[in-house]
């Protein structure tokens, strides 16, 4: 009885050494290995995670109805929808069960409202402070100026989104329902969190094509779209200055503002006069029509109103300076961003004037904020490029159309000219790295993979965030 007490005991000893050994030690290896990583590296890790919890999920039997898709093409969608790109490959309302649409729509708000965002807000529900590590890397991510406090911005942002899209959510619930659609809530909810995470999918097979003249459908997603757009910075901010906590803006908000602004006026104005397919509507259509597909583009929301296929040539480069361009940083959209491209002008505008110092409305812009909005353009500009010549290589179709889905895929974008559901199998792995090069920024895709263990990857001066 004893001996065999012994033994048992002897058993579980060994079992729970060999455990340790070879499940727990390794497990706590790779955790200090990922504590000492920079923020950069740690960002691709945590997109990559969400994108490979997502496939498993999205594979599962009962997320999928039968036979709809490949394995590819469940990468494909968790890929988009982490980035919160909108290409898809598959029609997500016919291929997927309510159980893997819902996993497309949470995949959606993890990649909207930004990686970590989630966890550091539970813990600060429990604590008043976040770790070193989340703190680093939650800076690194929303790039923000010296003025915000990191533990208050990300409880601004959570309890931000939810509100908006709450909102969101109340306004087109009527709207769908109205409009004699199939489940009128559902499609409120997903539309809602899709618009403010500007990620373009959609449970219409056309987008918001048979809504090209409601107006109230137009105004909803577009307002959805620029809240999510113009980013969590400026949004935080309004709210201090309604609040009476600071006297003015930012310098960074009002870039951001003044660029929007600027981009969707210019970018309607030259939809309304030389797309044919937009001049042959009534006036008031003829209006939202252009504004809408500015808006989609600008936003990186992806949406659209009137076929992008039969654009014309002008219309579509129209676009793809809008994809280029982007949303603005700590925003649920891609890009280069509005204030890297604000940053470009001043140093423009220095040249000419024969001047070293790069200002905007009189500000001086830090040097360092320059040398990264620079390099930020070209990184971007070189992997659109490349993607676009790869692209080509691959795909049959024109090449006109394989430059503006690598430019809706780097974007985040999701629009297209119809040629993503017949892209090969390379076709779409090039544009899954796309997608995902895109959510992360080029730039910092860049400096996880070649920077020096070690070196710093961002100056501590924020005036001004890119």
């Amino acid at each position: 009885m004893f001996a065999g007490s012994s033994g048992v005991r002897e058993w579980f000893e060994n079992a729970v050494a060999t455990f340790k050994r070879n499940v727990v030690h390794p497990l706590r290896r790779v955790f200090h290995f990922v504590l000492l990583l920079p923020p950069p590296r740690l960002l691709l890790i945590g997109y990559a995670s969400y994108i490979a919890a997502g496939w498993v999920l999205l594979c599962l039997p009962f997320a999928q109805r039968q036979g709809s898709a490949a394995a590819l093409d469940h990468l494909f969608i968790a890929t988009s929808a982490v980035s919160t790109t909108g290409l898809t490959t598959i029609s997500v309302a016919k291929a997927y069960t309510f159980f893997g649409q819902l996993v497309v729509l949470m995949l959606i708000q993890l990649g909207g409202i930004g990686y970590m965002t989630i966890g550091s807000f539970v813990i600060l529900s429990r604590s008043e402070s976040l770790p070193t590590l989340r703190e680093n890397v939650g800076r690194f991510v929303f790039s923000l100026p010296d003025s915000f406090r990191l533990d208050k911005f990300v409880r601004s942002v959570v309890t931000f989104t939810l509100a908006i899209e709450g909102l969101g959510v109340l306004a087109l619930y009527p709207l769908f329902r109205n409009a004699g659609v199939e489940a009128p809530f559902w499609n409120a909810l997903f539309h809602s969190v899709s618009a403010f995470c500007t990620a373009g999918f959609g449970l219409f097979d056309n987008s918001f094509e048979s809504y090209t003249s409601h107006f109230w459908m137009n105004a909803v997603i577009g307002v959805l779209s620029y809240l999510g757009a113009v980013g969590f910075i400026v949004c935080v901010d309004a709210w201090r200055m309604l609040t009476r906590r600071v006297r003015q803006m930012t310098l960074t908000s009002r870039i951001i503002l003044w660029m929007t602004f600027w981009l969707s006026v210019g970018g309607t104005a030259v939809l309304f006069l030389v797309e044919p397919s937009i001049r042959v509507l009534p006036a008031h259509e003829r209006l939202m029509a252009a504004a809408f597909q500015c808006m989609t583009a600008m936003t990186t929301v992806g949406f659209n109103t009137v076929p992008i296929a039969g654009l014309s040539k002008a219309a579509v480069l129209t676009l793809i300076v809008l994809m280029v361009i982007g949303a603005s940083p700590s925003g649920t959209g891609g890009g280069v961003k509005s204030t890297s491209v604000s940053v470009l002008l001043g140093f423009m505008s220095a040249a000419v004037r024969g001047r070293t110092e790069v200002t905007f409305w009189g500000r001086p812009i830090p040097p360092a904020r320059v040398v990264a909005a620079i390099a930020n353009i070209g990184f971007y500009t070189l992997s659109l490029l490349a993607g676009a010549f790869f692209l080509d290589l691959l795909e049959p179709a024109p090449f006109d159309q394989c430059f503006f889905e690598a430019a809706s895929a780097l974007g985040t974008v999701g629009l297209s000219m119809g040629i993503t559901a017949g892209l090969t199998s390379l076709g779409k792995v090039l544009v899954v790295a796309m997608m995902y090069a895109g959510r992360v920024g080029p730039l910092t895709l860049a400096i996880a993979l070649f920077a020096p263990p070690g070196e710093p990857v961002e100056d501590t001066d924020r005036d001004v965030a890119v």
